[in-house]
């Protein structure tokens, strides 16, 4: 058995801490350093005897650790991956992949150049239920794509708000929330051309949306609505309904739809409809459930990032993928504020960052 890779943890706040739990379990690799400047950060490493540094630049001159995750603020992303990358580190850096397109072009160009491996932070794509989604869809288990509905629906607790950022632009459920649908909803149906939106604040009046609605077009033909509140007591929700994070209460119900030309699809359930013989609304559907054996996703990322360094494992997601994933976050923006259809040219949007 191979030993085990030193990978380390910049940032160690909300999400840097669950990575750090999945790297004191993992079989495949350890946590080599924690790199974040907080006194609290400090406090964590000198508690558990991790080598700790204030800033990624300070642990590179020092170390030089297989691998590194980047859980750090959004604007740091960019900056902490790249110091890594100019010294041959590979890195896994939480979603978003930057705070914009122009900045995330700077990590595709960079992973470009010097072939260091970049994963993006989607974790979701490693939930067996997308993964089972993607092949049905992609093996033409529905036919050819007609439609697709997404939900989040969700109540936030009101003191989710006492930290200011996510009461100002940017801290609203599409950036932070939508994305992981966005995500989802590229890998298993393709990508996403042209986008139309509207925004709300009217629920909680803050300066940023509590309430949004959205219209996808698929280059594929297939067309897409998502509908976006974090403000409604509702369990229509990949986090009510899917299981994935225990730290929700799981509930039934769907929160996506997915439609085709032979047949449609719910997840998180899995649940195939589709005729048998002749088709039409006089007919009976049938309804057919398929089961996949559960698996952390975080944990299922951290194992195959330690895949992809080792090389026996293609990247599930990289900086450019997680780069086109960002521009149609953008093209929401863009459409809520002007009030028209948004066309994404997801070549020529890199080409002009």
């Amino acid at each position: 058995m191979s030993a085990k890779l030193n990978i380390a943890l910049v940032g160690a706040g909300l999400i840097g801490r669950a990575h750090l739990q999945r790297l004191d379990i993992s079989a495949d690799c350890t946590c080599a350093a924690i790199c974040d400047p907080t006194d609290a950060a400090r406090a964590l490493a000198a508690e558990r005897g991790t080598p700790w540094f204030a800033s990624p630049e300070a642990m590179l001159a020092a170390i030089t650790p297989d691998g590194a995750i980047i859980a750090t603020p959004n604007v740091l992303h960019v900056p902490g991956a790249l110091a890594c990358l100019e010294a041959g580190v590979p890195v896994l850096v939480e979603k978003p992949l930057a705070e914009s397109v122009a900045s995330a072009q700077r990590l595709v160009e960079a992973q470009a150049r010097t072939g260091i491996p970049v994963l993006a932070g989607h974790h979701r794509r490693h939930n067996p239920i997308v993964k089972a989604a993607r092949k049905i869809v992609q093996d033409g288990g529905i036919g050819r794509l007609v439609a697709i509905s997404s939900l989040f629906l969700i109540r936030k607790p009101d003191d989710y708000f006492d930290v200011a950022w996510r009461r100002e632009a940017g801290g609203g459920p599409v950036l932070i929330n939508l994305i992981h649908d966005i995500d989802n909803l590229r890998f298993i149906c393709g990508e996403i051309d042209a986008v139309q939106a509207m925004n709300s604040n009217a629920t909680r009046g803050f300066a940023v949306e509590d309430t949004a609605a959205l219209t996808f077009r698929f280059t594929n033909g297939a067309l897409g609505t998502a509908t976006v509140s974090d403000a409604t007591p509702a369990p229509w929700s990949w986090e009510l309904t899917s299981g994935e994070n225990k730290a929700y209460p799981q509930r039934d119900g769907h929160c996506y739809l997915i439609a085709g030309s032979e047949g449609s699809l719910s997840l998180p359930k899995l649940e195939l409809w589709r005729y048998e013989g002749k088709q039409g609304w006089w007919e009976p559907l049938l309804r057919e459930s398929r089961a996949v054996a559960p698996v952390e996703p975080l944990a299922e990322q951290l194992r195959h990032f330690c895949a992809v360094i080792r090389g026996t494992e293609q990247a599930i997601t990289d900086a450019a993928d997680a780069t086109r994933t960002l521009a149609v976050v953008e093209a929401i923006g863009e459409a809520a504020r002007h009030g028209h259809l948004v066309s994404i040219d997801h070549q020529a949007r890199a080409q002009a960052a």
